[in-house]
């Protein structure tokens, strides 16, 4: 038995992987017109967007984490919203509200007014600064995709992505994430100061007449076309097993655990960590254009995906270990 093949079958992966491949280029492109540096932050904000994943941003003031955010909305065609967080903020405040409207015949009814919630990226600014119901309110929408007003439950639109800051070293007035709402978040991501060569680069194009701009380059259709092209990235067998021997190595007393991960970590990473670093070295790849996820990517995914999911304890803290201090040295 015989069977055709059409040539225009076979050479359309190959073409596909070629036009996403440019896509990806363009947007890294256009990204570098307008940020100086920060080309793993970009690239790790791509991998969260990509694997539909929200991401906790933490830096001082003035690294340039709203301007990053925004641009890659603008760029990839999404609609943004940002949220300022304060203590006042209330809930109605993000998710909307019904609102008592008069028509011309002096009828009255509730309208539903939507909140900034309503988006496809969402910058929660210093979600740290407002008190915990407000803060349910957004976690809510981000895990559920969905909010619900007077009983009555409203999808949002696809695709929705949170980026959310955090300011580091000032804690005075703060409501701290509970570490049950800091694993929803897929990434953990720290900015860090820029070197003087890219200090100097942005002097020079951010105080001239002439600010620097980028182009769309996709529309959110692209986006959700880009967010499905990432599952079709093969996951070899041997990096499933080391994500499985990473994450169960972060849990004191099991198995994989050693004398340092009993000595200094009190909880370790959930299943949902597993799942997510399955996603990232997916997503690194396709980024990359690697035919497939490789060993070098888990490496690269896990300190954003594991810092905020384990739990060092007294020991750590009294000797100055840090969360990403335990990784290197699982990774090492």
């Amino acid at each position: 038995m015989t069977t055709s093949t059409d040539p225009a079958s076979e050479a359309a992966p190959a073409e596909q992987w070629q036009d996403i491949q440019k896509t990806i280029s363009n947007i890294r492109q256009e990204t570098a017109r307008v940020i100086v540096g920060q080309d793993d932050i970009v690239e790790q904000m791509l991998v969260s967007l990509l694997c539909k994943g929200h991401c906790l941003i933490e830096g001082v003031p003035g690294l340039a984490k709203t301007l990053l955010a925004s641009t890659l909305g603008h760029i990839l065609g999404l609609k943004f919203q940002r949220i300022q967080f304060t203590p006042d903020l209330m809930p109605a405040d993000i998710v909307g509200s019904e609102i008592l409207q008069t028509d011309d015949a002096g009828s009255r009814a509730f309208e539903f007014t939507e909140g900034p919630i309503f988006s496809n990226l969402v910058l929660a600014d210093e979600i740290n600064r407002t008190p915990p119901k407000t803060q349910a309110a957004l976690l809510e929408a981000m895990q559920e995709k969905q909010v619900t007003v007077s009983g009555k439950t409203r999808k949002l639109d696809e695709p929705f992505i949170v980026f959310a800051t955090q300011n580091p070293i000032e804690h005075e007035g703060t409501y701290p994430l509970p570490e049950a709402q800091l694993d929803r978040f897929f990434y953990n991501i720290k900015i860090g100061y820029p070197t003087i060569e890219e200090e100097e680069k942005i002097v020079n194009l951010t105080t001239g007449k002439n600010l620097p701009t980028a182009s769309k380059i996709l529309d959110k259709e692209g986006v959700i076309a880009l967010q499905n092209a990432t599952l079709d990235v093969p996951l070899p067998e041997n990096v499933v097993k080391a994500i499985l021997k990473l994450t169960h190595s972060t849990r004191p007393g099991s198995e994989q655990a050693t004398d340092y991960v009993n000595n200094y970590i009190s909880y370790g990473a959930g299943p949902r960590a597993s799942q997510c670093l399955a996603k990232a070295v997916r997503a690194l790849a396709l980024l990359r254009g690697k035919p497939a996820a490789s060993i070098n990517e888990l490496k690269d995914a896990a300190l954003p995906i594991l810092r905020h999911r384990i739990t060092p304890n007294y020991n750590a803290t009294g000797e100055g270990i840090t969360e990403d201090d335990i990784i290197k040295k699982l990774l090492s």
